[in-house]
C-alpha cells in the first residue's frame, strides 16, 4: 500500500526537450533516492517524500507528496534547482500550484567557528557551534556551507517564486560549497567539518581557503542536512579518496557494534592516513598516489571493483570518488544485479575540472 502524506503540491515544467530532461532526472537522482521509471513517468522516493514526474503533451507534470511542510519545501527546491540545471542555457519555465514563501530557508542554521585544527597535512577541521543540533544527530551527512564576505553583515538566501534559492550577488555574494558533517558532538553542541586542502597548483579552492583562513568567532551558515544518509548494515564495503574520507570516517564511527567493515581509501601518502575508531570490525587498506606509476588514474576504481567481486552478495557497497571511476563501479554493480537499496555510488569531483 502506498503512503499518503498530508502535504501535497503540483507543478508544470516546460523544457525544450522534456523526454531528455526526464532521462537526466532519473540518471541523477538514482544516487539520492529510489527511482522507479515506467515509460513516460518517473517516481522518486526518499525520506523527505515522493516526487512523481509525468511526461505529457511536451510538458513535465510534477506531483509532490511529503510528510511535512518543511520537507515539501525542501523537495520542491531540490526538484526546481535540478530542472533549471538540466535546462542549462535553453529557455525553461516552471510554475507551482501554490506560491513559494519568501521567508528565510527553514533548514538554514547560523553557526559560529569555535576551533580550527589540522587532522593531517592536507585535511583541516573546522568546528562550529550550532544552537539546534537535533537535525544532525543520526541524520543525513551532507550540508551546504555558506560563508558571507569578510567585514559585511550577511545577507542570507531566500526563495525565488519558481522554488529555487535566491542567492545574493554583488558585494553580498556568498561562498557556497557542499561538505560532509564529519562528526556531531551533542554535549558541546558542535559540528565538525573536514576540508581537504588540495595540494595542486593553479586550482581554485574557495572552500579550502575558507578553512585555512577562518578563526574562532567567525560566523557562517549551514544549509541542510539534505542528503548522504548513514547506511545501516552489518556488512559494508566503503571506498573513496580524500573527498569522501570525512563521510567514510563518520560511517565507520557510527556503525552498530559488531558490524563488519572493509574500507579502501586513496590518499597522497602515509602522512594523510587518519585513525578510524569504530565499534565494528574494520579492515582498512590505504592506497598512496605518490607511489602510483606515471599516468595511473583508475587504480581506486579498479580496486573497488575487485573488492565488489570478492565480497558477499549482501554487502552494502558505498563508493564515492572521481566521476568516471564512480560510473564504472555503478556499471559493474548493475551487471551483477546488486540490490539498489544496498548501494550508494556517487562522484564527488571530475578529473581535469577545477
Amino acid at each position: 500500500m502506498s503512503t499518503v502524506h498530508e502535504f501535497q503540491l503540483s507543478g508544470i515544467a516546460y523544457p525544450r526537450d522534456p523526454a531528455h530532461m526526464l532521462d537526466e532526472i532519473c540518471e541523477h537522482f538514482v544516487e539520492h533516492a529510489e527511482v522507479l521509471r515506467n515509460a513516460d513517468r518517473a517516481v522518486l522516493k526518499s525520506s523527505f517524500g515522493t516526487a512523481s514526474i509525468h511526461l505529457q503533451d511536451k510538458r513535465l507534470l510534477i506531483d509532490l507528496n511529503c510528510p511535512s511542510e518543511h520537507s515539501l519545501q525542501m523537495v520542491r527546491t531540490s526538484i526546481a534547482e535540478h530542472l533549471f540545471f538540466f535546462a542549462g542555457e535553453t529557455a525553461f519555465d516552471l510554475a507551482w500550484s501554490e506560491p513559494v514563501s519568501a521567508a528565510r530557508l527553514p533548514d538554514m542554521h547560523e553557526v559560529m567557528v569555535t576551533a580550527v585544527e589540522d587532522v593531517t597535512p592536507h585535511m583541516r577541521r573546522v568546528k562550529v557551534s550550532c544552537a539546534d543540533i537535533t537535525p544532525f544527530v543520526g541524520g543525513d551527512m551532507h550540508v551546504r556551507v555558506i560563508v558571507p564576505p569578510k567585514g559585511r553583515q550577511p545577507v542570507w538566501p531566500r526563495y525565488r517564486t519558481d522554488g529555487r534559492i535566491a542567492w545574493p550577488d554583488g558585494e553580498d555574494e556568498l561562498l557556497v560549497r557542499a561538505y560532509t558533517i564529519r562528526a556531531v558532538d551533542v554535549e558541546r553542541r558542535e559540528l565538525w567539518i573536514d576540508f581537504f586542502q588540495h595540494p595542486m597548483p593553479n586550482v581554485t579552492t574557495p572552500g579550502a581557503d575558507f578553512a585555512r583562513n577562518c578563526r574562532p568567532g567567525d560566523r557562517l551558515a549551514l544549509l541542510g542536512p539534505g542528503s548522504g544518509s548513514l547506511p545501516m548494515s552489518s556488512r559494508m564495503l566503503l571506498v573513496g579518496d580524500e573527498s569522501a574520507l570525512p563521510a567514510i570516517a563518520r560511517i565507520i564511527a557510527e556503525v552498530a557494534p559488531g558490524a563488519d567493515i572493509e574500507a579502501i581509501i586513496e590518499v597522497e601518502d602515509s602522512l594523510e592516513e587518519q585513525p578510524l575508531p569504530t565499534k565494528g570490525t574494520l579492515k582498512v587498506r590505504w592506497l598512496h598516489r605518490r607511489h602510483y606509476p606515471p599516468g595511473a588514474k583508475d587504480i581506486l576504481a579498479d580496486q573497488a571493483k575487485a573488492a565488489i567481486v570478492a565480497s558477499a552478495h549482501n554487502t552494502f557497497v558505498w563508493v564515492a570518488c572521481e566521476k568516471e571511476g564512480a560510473r564504472s563501479v555503478r556499471s559493474l554493480l548493475k551487471s551483477r544485479k546488486h540490490d539498489r537499496k544496498s548501494m550508494y555510488v556517487a562522484w564527488y569531483w571530475e578529473r581535469d575540472i577545477a
